[in-house]
């Protein structure tokens, strides 16, 4: 079993929702992400989501671009990423961890390349922005040999024949995009996410997170309730610029809302 459907299975029995945080890979400097991930966990995330460093990230809004700047600034690349999640899987061999990025990076490794190195370092699934499913049959044979999930983002214009045709090819969980827009814009219509979720449940029994437009604890309770996953992440790497490359800050500021978050869900 996929460390993705083990872990929603296991949240299933215990009654609770999933935190997802999203950070981008070396930002604000490499050796911090490893250290960031143990500590997400710690904190109460189930899963992780890391961000692949893009010069041209059109999904995202200003605090995630400036992320991936700061990341850039040090060169990191996807093959750098693999090796902090190789990294990480010497100490945490259970909580999944997805890549969230953009398909040239991919096609410059190389699609079947890149699927047996993601294997091999212990991805557990990879979402590509800008690569709609009719697109994406390279990407998804050469992930079908290895543990590694489609995961692909449905959105509050995608009508019933697209969700069924998305949720036809991923697998994992589906990544519902709660705003329209780029991340962190646009405030949360919890009553649009209920609707919304609510119709893709009826076209898939695959996991629905929700996020864009997370923000602290209060949204994520209310978000938990409907969804079997809360991904938060412009209001995480907005803690990271804030910290002015003090990794100690970041990390404690960036466990201190995700517990928040976390004990906000839990309660519900």
């Amino acid at each position: 079993m996929s460390r993705i459907k083990n872990c929603f299975n296991e949240l299933r029995a215990e009654g609770r929702k999933a935190l997802v945080p999203y950070v981008t890979a070396g930002d604000p400097a490499p050796e911090v992400t490893v250290p960031l991930m143990h500590a997400m966990v710690k904190a109460g995330a189930n899963i992780i989501e890391l961000g692949v460093p893009f010069s041209d990230p059109m999904a995202d809004g200003p605090v995630i671009q400036k992320a991936s700047e700061r990341a850039l600034k040090h060169n990191v690349s996807l093959k750098d990423v693999l090796a902090m999640v190789q990294h990480f899987r010497e100490v945490d061999n259970k909580t999944p961890v997805i890549l969230m990025g953009y398909l040239n990076p991919i096609e410059v490794m190389g699609v079947k390349h890149f699927a047996q190195a993601a294997g091999q370092a212990g991805v557990d699934g990879v979402l590509t922005v800008d690569l709609p499913p009719e697109e994406a049959g390279d990407l998804l044979l050469a992930l079908k040999g290895q543990p590694c999930d489609p995961i692909f983002l449905l959105s509050p214009t995608t009508n019933e024949a697209r969700i069924s045709k998305i949720c036809a090819v991923a697998s994992g969980f589906v990544y519902y995009v709660a705003v329209k827009g780029i991340t962190g814009a646009g405030n949360l219509d919890v009553g649009a996410v209920e609707e919304k979720v609510a119709q893709i449940r009826r076209l898939t029994d695959l996991p629905i997170g929700v996020g864009f437009g997370i923000k602290d604890a209060s949204s994520a309770a209310a978000v938990s309730k409907i969804a079997d996953a809360v991904i938060v992440g412009s209001a995480l790497v907005r803690k990271v610029e804030e910290s002015n490359g003090r990794s100690d800050r970041l990390i404690s500021d960036i466990s201190s809302v995700l517990r928040s978050m976390r004990q906000a869900m839990d309660a519900n």
